[in-house]
């Protein structure tokens, strides 16, 4: 499946159970107020997030930021009736309010400090939606084309050339690292994004 399927008028319930049957299908389910949105994950999709995750890691490795990643945990809240899984997620800043806790519940703990969102299919509308509802501070967007950085301001989110986590790092430039996807090997990529953050990491010292 990597068409998405929307079902309207899904209570919590309903979404919960779904989880849990559909737990080992790969799916991604986004819950937005009663709309379920269940989509799966093509080849496409998996390259992208991979290798934006990887990027995240690399950047923290070094300019020797702490983080604490959490690939795709479902992050929800009952009492907004909001629910989703990011493709992959890092906790930087409150990494200590989560490190080693086996559950997490937003109403307790704050929401991850990154979230990557792939999006080939141009469908983020929603859940971008349901990321502010959750209040996580930046997100990163890539459609397979350009990386986009958002950033919560009040209810909703807007674009920057700056990330949050990374704040010295011209994001503009990852683009160009992205796109060659599918040409360059991917540890070959790895290696190249590597020393260009030595490169960053030198110039702003």
């Amino acid at each position: 499946m990597t068409q998405p399927i929307q079902l309207s008028g899904i209570s919590w319930q309903t979404y919960q159970t779904l989880q849990r049957e559909l737990s080992d299908r790969r799916l991604r389910l986004t819950y937005n107020r009663g709309i379920l949105e269940i989509m799966g994950r093509s080849p496409e999709h998996e390259i992208y997030k991979k290798l934006v995750g990887r990027f995240v890691e690399t950047l923290a490795e070094e300019l020797r930021i702490s983080i604490y990643p959490l690939g795709s945990t479902t992050f929800e809240r009952r009492d907004i009736l909001c629910g989703l899984e990011p493709d992959e997620c890092f906790y930087i800043q409150n990494r200590m309010a989560v490190k080693g806790k086996k559950h997490l519940d937003l109403s307790q703990v704050p929401p991850p400090d990154l979230a990557i969102e792939i999006d080939v299919a141009d469908r983020s509308k929603t859940r971008l939606n349901v990321f502010a509802a959750l209040r996580i501070p930046e997100i990163w967007r890539y459609d397979g084309v350009s990386l986009t950085i958002y950033q919560l301001q009040g209810k909703h989110y807007i674009q920057s050339n700056r990330s949050l986590a990374f704040p010295k790092l011209p994001m503009a430039t990852i683009d160009q690292f992205l796109l060659r996807i599918g040409i360059v090997e991917y540890l070959d990529l790895v290696h190249s994004f590597r020393d260009w953050v030595k490169s960053q990491a030198r110039q702003n010292s």
